[in-house]
């Protein structure tokens, strides 16, 4: 069960309006990780674990989003992928279950600062790989080099000001 079928199921709040702003931040979210190259499903099961938390069925999952179970798995892949959800059983089910992820946006950074700083060696062995004679492409190489490097570095400092401001903040701190 959900955590919105057990607040409906328990009469809690405005039911309908409540339900209708999770299908919108749903469809929303969909709607951004589309502008953001992903494929809008995993989008809509971003903002569907955002919400709920899980774990959940990928049959559940494909009932509630409206989509199909195999729409579900190739999107669950990029997610997990991304470090954004996990997998986790249950004991006696075969099914596949996936919930939100501790921490999830300090693994997608993490993800992004570890493809950054790949793709910024590739660029260097590219540099060194080629003459001095190439020396407008050199130039560019130098650039996306300091692009890649800048981008690595700020956002690692990003995870960390995250997770020192999520350590220091009062639900965290030990009594």
């Amino acid at each position: 069960m959900t955590q919105q079928d057990d607040q409906q199921s328990k009469g809690q709040g405005n039911a309908h309006g409540e339900q209708q702003a999770a299908q919108t931040f749903v469809e929303s979210m969909g709607l951004s990780a589309q502008a953001d190259g992903l494929p809008r499903i995993a989008g809509r099961m971003w903002g569907f674990f955002i919400l709920y938390g899980g774990p959940v069925s990928f049959a559940d999952l494909a009932a509630k989003l409206q989509v199909s179970r195999g729409s579900i798995s190739t999107n669950a892949r990029i997610l997990r992928d991304l470090g954004f959800i996990e997998r986790v059983a249950r004991p006696g089910d075969r099914q596949d279950y996936y919930r939100l992820a501790d921490e999830p946006y300090d693994r997608l950074l993490q993800g992004y600062v570890e493809r950054m700083r790949k793709t910024g060696a590739e660029v260097e062995r590219a540099q060194r790989a080629l003459s001095p004679g190439w020396e407008n492409a050199q130039k560019r190489l130098a650039e996306m080099r300091e692009f890649y490097h800048a981008a690595a570095d700020t956002t690692e400092a990003l995870v960390d000001s995250l997770r020192n401001k999520r350590l220091t903040a009062p639900s965290h701190r030990k009594t």
